[in-house]
């Protein structure tokens, strides 16, 4: 469901109102390291409104994936608008299209970032693992299922650029993972299982951008990747559906153990 348009504050006067009432304590100057954030670019004219509030949930979604925040910390309104130098407006729409999102939670009177529990994210990575690996084996059940190749070679090749130069281990590279594995589900040809797979990704995304922390991971995955997407090329669907299930987890235990071992990264992470 489509979260909640807010009218644009446009003057000074506006930016003055928004600000009135708010306890001093959370009108605190931007942390030292706001050069650094993901700037939202000024705008004018009619699009200026709709192009704060895509900027400033854009700019807070690459925040939150770069693990920015402690996740005990309060996304308060007028620092958030401070650092990326907009006004609350753009800001307060930007945090309620990130809980649809899956990367942000209301608790209390504040927004946080998610912080899924072991039990619900345990059973959220099952789900995963069914809906991912359907989409090769129902090509192994059906002669007139074929996967589309017109998304699997561009996949394949940005995979290639990405083993010849990998980036450097950060929580962001999830969204890499993330849009390897929907494209793959996508190429399968059955768009309600990709959708599936999308909202899973959603809820588990807080926790599982925290399992990219380390070079050797994100090379592993790389390796991984590649090697699904070229034995489905090939036609090998019946080794890429073992390549599949060896990566996002053989069983349940791998998937508990992936999961604990994520809540935990991300626990240090917000020490």
């Amino acid at each position: 469901m489509d979260a909640p348009l807010y009218a644009p504050s446009s003057t000074a006067a506006e930016e003055a109102t928004e600000t009135a009432g708010v306890p001093p304590a959370e009108q605190a100057d931007a942390p030292d390291d706001a050069s650094a954030v993901p700037q939202v670019a000024a705008v004018s004219g009619a699009r200026a409104g709709r192009d704060r509030r895509a900027e400033a949930h854009a700019a807070l979604r690459e925040l939150l994936l770069r693990g920015a925040f402690d996740v005990r910390e309060r996304l308060v309104e007028v620092r958030l608008a401070e650092r990326l130098g907009v006004s609350r407006t753009p800001v307060r729409e930007a945090l309620v299209r990130l809980v649809a999102d899956g990367l942000v939670e209301r608790r209390g009177e504040g927004y946080y970032p998610a912080r899924p529990d072991l039990d619900e994210l345990r059973d959220l990575y099952e789900l995963r693992v069914t809906v991912e690996l359907r989409g090769i084996a129902r090509a192994l059940e059906s002669p007139g299922v074929t996967h589309d190749v017109r998304l699997l070679v561009p996949l394949r090749d940005r995979w290639r650029a990405l083993s010849a130069q990998p980036p450097a281990p950060e929580p962001g590279f999830v969204a890499q993972d993330e849009d390897f594995h929907h494209t793959l589900l996508r190429a399968s040809g059955n768009p309600r299982l990709t959708e599936a797979l999308e909202s899973v990704s959603r809820r588990i995304r807080p926790v599982r951008m925290y399992d990219y922390l380390t070079a050797d991971r994100v090379r592993s995955t790389i390796v991984e990747h590649l090697e699904i997407v070229e034995l489905v090329l090939a036609d090998r669907l019946s080794d890429a559906l073992t390549a599949l299930h060896r990566h996002v987890g053989e069983s349940l235990e791998v998937v508990e153990e992936r999961a604990a071992h994520a809540l935990a990264q991300q626990a240090l992470r917000g020490h």
